[in-house]
């Protein structure tokens, strides 16, 4: 069974913030994928890249891809 918990990393171990659905034996083995929450520093490093490349007609269609479905959506993104 896979299930996705979220944790904190505290003095060398980490800490569950809630406990598993599925029981588990004391010293039962287990596979732990880390992923960090990203950082506001690496957003913005992505959105300085996001039209990296591009020209400035692709730029401008771009553009107004994503304002028409601002219309279409009422203001709301999505």
């Amino acid at each position: 069974m896979a299930q996705t918990l979220e944790a904190v990393f505290e003095n060398g171990k980490f800490r569950l913030l809630e406990a598993p659905e599925a029981p588990l034996s004391q010293g039962q083995r287990v596979r732990i994928t880390v992923e960090t929450a990203a950082n506001h520093d690496d957003i913005l490093a992505l959105a300085e890249r996001v039209y990296e490349g591009l020209s400035e007609e692709e730029i401008e269609e771009i553009e107004e891809i994503s304002l028409e479905r601002r219309a279409l959506f009422g203001g709301r993104e999505g």
